[in-house]
């Protein structure tokens, strides 16, 4: 398994790799679940309907907790991130999933047998790191928008106490680039190395199993981690 997603062709010039086609896929899950439950929505839940409001209600509830009124701006992202990484991310486990094979000019120099057409999105670094610059641009719109400008540069910019605050503030903008690394890095790299490793390993529905579980946990360490910068940033500083 190559680090790089395959091009499948292109599209107006564009490459379509074989993770853009399952981010795609995905997509059209999510919005067709969405569409499912919103006719379907009734004060006598299906299990459907009752798993979304499960997952709503402790993302919100978590939110709440943390972030007080600002859950309310907060906990949609949250909810999104997750929904859509823990799907990118348990759907190679659909079976038969890695096994379609698919040729054409781009993959012909990889295998005579050509290659995946489907991988999952979240091994692909591009997607990764898209994910984190949403998360991280989007903490920082909120935190301008309720707190004001003033507020959002005096976290990173003050010459209080001999210029100690600057170095503060400082050290706190670089670890703001620093997310873009480790939001893209850490998900990208659990889901790419649990591929190498079912690829290899002999004991298939064990690492299986326990692959499920990682792909659910780093959704919610995703979906987590933003609801907490989120909350951190949208707080006033003194």
């Amino acid at each position: 398994m190559n680090i790089s997603p395959d091009i499948l062709f292109t599209a107006a010039g564009f490459p379509v790799t074989n993770t853009v086609l399952v981010t795609l896929i995905v997509d059209i899950i999510i919005i067709s679940v969405i569409l499912a439950v919103n006719r379907l929505m009734s004060v006598s839940p299906g299990k459907l309907q009752n798993a979304l409001e499960l997952v709503i209600d402790y993302f919100y509830s978590a939110a709440k907790d943390i972030a007080g009124n600002r859950a309310s701006f907060i906990y949609p992202w949250v909810v999104s991130f997750f929904i859509f990484i823990l799907i990118a991310n348990l759907i190679e486990f659909i079976p038969g999933f890695e096994s379609i094979r698919f040729f054409s000019h781009y993959a012909s120099g990889h295998s005579e047998h050509g290659v995946s057409l489907f991988r999952a999105p979240t091994s692909d670094l591009n997607l990764t790191l898209a994910l984190a610059v949403v998360s991280v641009i989007m903490s920082h719109y909120y935190s301008i928008k309720y707190t004001g400008i003033k507020s959002y540069l005096g976290r990173f910019f003050s010459f209080r106490m001999f210029g100690i605050f600057f170095l503060v503030g400082m050290i706190e903008l670089m670890s703001e680039f620093v997310k873009f690394v480790s939001f893209s890095f850490r998900l990208f790299g659990n889901i790419f190395a649990g591929d190498i490793a079912l690829s290899v390993t002999k004991y298939f529905f064990v690492m299986s199993a326990f692959e499920m579980f990682v792909g659910v946990v780093q959704a919610l360490v995703f979906a987590m981690l933003t609801m907490a910068f989120t909350t951190v940033l949208t707080e006033k500083t003194h």
